[in-house]
């Protein structure tokens, strides 16, 4: 069944300035990070990436940046207030290897952080870039002290960590270490930086695309991508970087709600 389920907001968390995660009772079963969560607030449905699994208390996040009326709409709800979701949907990450690299940029790190803890607890390996404009949106930062993550920040005016670009601060690692697996959210212009070194140092990629979506579930075709006609939200969000050089539209342009090319360029 595709019906939301009415949940109570649990707990919310001030990530940053435009940035909350909100906390559900959720029975966590065969979720896989990267799939995504459709959250409705009785007049509108959007999706929304899963940024927390717990297994153990039956909990998971969903961190959602303030852009418009829908996201406005959310946060400006508190815990005990409700929402309704359906989901998961999509396919996730694949975990694999010994050691991995992750790249999240901006609210890209959503779908990153729930990889990043859950191949953390399987004993793997991880080396984690978050990047942001600045030190004030960047996420999470609390969150991975006592993670065995290796975090390194990355910001674009160098008021915390590395001074540059998520992607450039990547390169350096790529240079110097050797890695089983790259796994990035993100702009998608980064993103396709990304896959470009992948494809220099050798290794698989999986990146999680963003695509305007409606149903969530395949049926209505808002999220297909050009030529290939992949519903990004069954056949993706997550692609791995081979299948990406087979999508004409990637790091190129995207459609909006009417089909109208927007340029990413």
């Amino acid at each position: 069944m595709h019906v939301p389920k009415i949940v109570e907001i649990k707990k919310v968390i001030l990530e940053t300035k435009t940035v909350k995660t909100f906390i559900f009772d959720w029975k966590v079963e065969n979720m896989v990070p990267g799939q995504f969560m459709m959250v409705w607030n009785f007049q509108d449905e959007k999706p929304m990436s899963i940024s927390l699994i717990d297994p153990i208390r039956n909990e998971i996040g969903i961190s959602i940046k303030k852009v418009g009326e829908f996201t406005e709409a959310v946060h400006s709800l508190e815990a005990g207030d409700k929402l309704g979701l359906r989901g998961p949907y999509g396919r996730g990450f694949k975990i694999m290897g010994s050691k991995i690299l992750a790249v999240g940029g901006g609210i890209g790190m959503a779908p990153i952080s729930a990889f990043v803890e859950e191949a953390s607890k399987r004993g793997l390996e991880v080396d984690l870039v978050s990047a942001a404009p600045t030190r004030e949106e960047l996420l999470f930062l609390d969150r991975f002290k006592n993670n065995k993550a290796n975090l390194k920040s990355c910001t674009d005016d160098g008021s915390h960590g590395f001074c540059g670009f998520g992607t450039e601060l990547a390169e350096e690692l790529l240079k110097n270490e050797r890695y089983h697996m790259l796994v990035a959210c993100g702009p998608e212009i980064m993103m396709k930086k990304l896959v470009e070194m992948a494809d220099k140092y050798k290794i698989p990629a999986q990146l999680s695309l963003e695509r305007y979506m409606k149903c969530g579930i395949g049926i209505c075709g808002q999220c297909c991508v050009d030529d290939l006609g992949w519903r990004v939200c069954v056949e993706g969000p997550v692609f791995w970087s081979d299948e990406l050089k087979l999508i004409t539209e990637f790091g190129k342009y995207r459609r909006d709600a009417s089909g109208i090319k927007h340029s990413l360029l």
